[in-house]
């Protein structure tokens, strides 16, 4: 049994992670902490979890967690976890963060778009992306995973067959993102309550969401230089899933047999991405509590843009249930497991 820890558990992603892991059949999940919960058992925070979980959150340090797990999972706010890993905590145990610090190449890009310095930069070089679909050889041997963002995700499978390929104009993309609730996490704030979110929809962090450096870096290794693109996300009264509807101009003249032909290749191996046939887009509830990523592809006969469509749940495909892949990767699982229960409808 993989023994496992995880690092601030009481947030959305935390919860969904308790949830997952103690469904695992290989695992056992040892420790949960909260600083502020600590003493709670968790059915009393979730009581989703009640006959699932009964264990109480501790106030246990990542080196505690560390020194008595196999696997840590870290759910913190940016610039907690670069402050709290170190080579000797990688020595102990492999690191599955969540969170943003260990994404990011560059920390001056990283300072950049957090505002804050990178409490361990010489670990940068360590990290491996934690995207199965790109990076799972890497994974499967790393001590430290950052796993993606949940707009990122959906965004970058989207599109990296056709950066792959240069199947397109990279300045032309632009990407149209939509997320539930869910996505800010569980801290209180005004622009989240029902009465603000409830018949309401909005577009935030325009040409300023820090899940751009990441999206254009990962598209950037795909196409093998440096991309620049727009993204846009929107935020809508619903609990969890995330849309993103992408815009391209192709280079030259693949058909959409060509095209589709493509996508199904660069995800032969991918048990998690769903190519959608012909006229086909997906929605967010196709793909509600699963770790699968549902994507539509069409062209434009007027102006020929390419335009993609991706689906996914932000809390599993989009943060726990693509942390879960990761551990399952590393410690040469299957990658399915714990990740195979379907969507619940309607819901």
């Amino acid at each position: 049994m993989i023994q496992a820890g995880i690092i601030g558990a009481s947030g959305y992603t935390g919860g969904e992670l308790i949830r997952l892991l103690s469904l695992h059949p290989y695992v056992q999940l040892e420790t949960i902490t909260s600083r502020s919960l600590a003493g709670t058992a968790a059915p009393e925070v979730y009581g989703s979890l009640r006959g699932v979980c009964d264990l109480e959150f501790t106030s246990s340090s990542v080196r505690e967690t560390a020194a008595a797990c196999d696997v840590i999972f870290l759910a913190l706010p940016h610039g907690v976890a670069s402050r709290e890993i170190t080579e000797s905590v990688l020595q102990d145990t492999v690191v599955i963060d969540l969170g943003a610090d260990f994404r990011l190449h560059d920390p001056e890009i990283y300072q950049q778009w957090y505002r804050t310095d990178h409490g361990s930069p010489h670990l940068l070089p360590q990290a491996v992306y934690g995207l199965p679909e790109l990076h799972r050889a890497q994974i499967a041997s790393a001590q430290l995973i950052a796993n993606p963002g949940c707009y990122t995700t959906a965004s970058i499978l989207s599109l990296a067959p056709l950066f792959s390929r240069k199947l397109i104009h990279p300045a032309s993309v632009i990407i149209d993102a939509k997320s539930g609730v869910s996505g800010a996490g569980r801290t209180a704030k005004t622009g989240l309550m029902f009465c603000e979110c409830d018949e309401n929809f909005k577009a935030y962090g325009v040409a300023s969401h820090r899940h751009t450096p990441e999206i254009e870096q990962e598209l950037s290794l795909a196409y093998g230089e440096s991309v620049q693109l727009t993204f846009t996300p929107h935020l809508v009264p619903m609990n969890r899933g995330i849309l993103t509807t992408s815009y391209a101009k192709p280079t030259g003249g693949a058909s959409m047999e060509e095209v589709r032909s493509w996508y199904e290749e660069f995800y032969r191996d991918a048990p998690f991405v769903r190519i959608l046939p012909e006229g086909v887009f997906p929605e967010t509830r196709w793909v509600k509590g699963s770790n699968y990523c549902d994507i539509g592809i069409a062209q434009d006969s007027r102006t020929r843009r390419l335009i993609v469509v991706a689906a996914i749940d932000n809390l599993v495909k989009g943060a726990s249930g693509q942390a879960v892949e990761n551990m399952n990767i590393r410690f040469g699982l299957e990658e399915t497991v714990g990740l195979t229960q379907g969507t619940v409808f309607p819901a």
